[in-house]
């Protein structure tokens, strides 16, 4: 069948993107589901930082590429094996499929599935090969899923079934935004009621780990931006108080704030600055937490004697070290409940056709997430 897409030709394009354009809108062919894949329509899908790293380069990847990731859709076809789901089904995509074979996954740590990395790093599904074409040549996939397309084969082991009452624009930001920033809280750093959390960078994993810091109970939660625009929604949040990064003397001020620093910091800007002041306030004792995916050539240096003279703890998060059969459901749940007010973070609506600009805006910080509209 076909498939109008946004496809990534060539990376390091120059900003504005509404200019260079270097997502093209085109008509791809796309093959029938596999054994144990679906066909999915997609119908919403959120811009994310780490469709952005494709786009300027830092992250390396296969070209050409349909990107999108934190998609949300319904089945309209099985393929050969599929006995999970049913046409018709609401699914988010999660971004790292789980094999279950590999060692990763059979220690419950789906998140770092090895056969999925692979995958993920070749533009393949998980299964092998690609499903989209061209006239001349085969297209890459964006980790398993590419939905920046009106239409995605992916593989059952990259999808969650979700609750068809939630509408699908606010279900897609539980894909990769909802699981990544309160899954780094809850899942990996583990923090305890009545601790001081700081987080520095406001984009949509940052604003989610600040409602993951007050569901887990959070005594104070201080958040740190380049852009003061934010902190409004931040307070609305959970926020106790904002800082700009930018500011005098913001790693004292901060460390006063919370007598010396804070039990648990979480860096999602993925900039080693960033990363810098996050170790700077954390306390003696404390855990430094990233979800951030800076270049790879990025180095982050510290004091070595403080890991042992200060029993610090420095973690790395990637998904939220979430199980996302068992946590996608529970974050869902909390949303419908009012814990989780997932719907705030919703800057705002495009088309596929206005996706180069949206990427514009995500640039420039100025948006938690914007979300296509299929």
């Amino acid at each position: 069948m076909q498939t109008r897409a946004a496809v990534l030709y060539e990376m390091g394009l120059p900003e504005p993107y509404a200019e260079s354009q270097p997502l093209k809108i085109k008509q791809l062919e796309l093959d029938d589901p596999k054994r144990e894949e679906v066909l999915l329509s997609i119908k919403a899908i959120g811009l994310c930082h780490s469709d952005l790293s494709v786009i300027n380069g830092s992250r390396s990847r296969p070209m050409p590429m349909v990107l999108g990731h934190e998609a949300a859709g319904e089945i309209v076809k099985l393929g050969e094996g599929v006995t999970d789901f049913q046409v018709g089904d609401h699914v988010v995509c999660t971004f790292v499929p789980s094999c279950g074979k590999c060692l990763s996954c059979k220690e419950g740590r789906p998140s770092l599935c090895e056969n999925g990395a692979k995958s993920n790093e070749e533009g393949e599904m998980l299964s092998g090969g690609k499903r989209l074409h061209s006239s001349d040549r085969e297209i890459n996939h964006h980790l398993g899923i590419s939905g920046f397309a009106e239409y995605a084969v992916v593989s059952t082991h990259s999808i969650v079934k979700v609750d068809p009452t939630v509408s699908f624009e606010q279900i897609a930001l539980f894909g990769c935004a909802v699981t990544t920033g309160v899954g780094a809280v809850v899942n990996t750093a583990k923090i305890e009621p009545g601790s001081s959390v700081a987080v520095i960078g406001l984009g949509g994993i940052g604003l989610n780990a600040i409602m993951g810091a007050k569901l887990a109970g959070a005594l104070k939660i201080i958040d740190v931006d380049i852009n003061p625009e934010k902190f409004k929604l931040a307070k609305e949040l959970g926020a106790t108080n904002c800082y700009d990064s930018t500011a005098e003397n913001i790693k004292n001020t901060i460390k006063e704030t919370v007598n010396g620093g804070a039990d648990y910091v979480f860096e999602t800007a993925g900039a080693v600055p960033a990363m810098e002041l996050a170790y700077k306030i954390t306390k003696r004792g404390g855990t430094t937490t990233t979800t951030g995916l800076p270049h790879p050539q990025d180095e982050f240096s510290f004091p070595q004697v403080t890991l042992a003279a200060e029993e610090r703890t420095v973690k790395g998060s990637y998904v939220g070290s979430c199980v996302p059969q068992r946590d996608v459901p529970h974050y869902v749940e909390l949303f419908k409940q009012g814990s989780l007010p997932v719907h705030k973070l919703l800057s705002d609506t495009i088309t596929l056709d206005e996706i180069n600009k949206g990427f514009d805006l995500l640039s420039k910080g100025e948006v938690a997430r914007i979300v296509v509209k299929i």
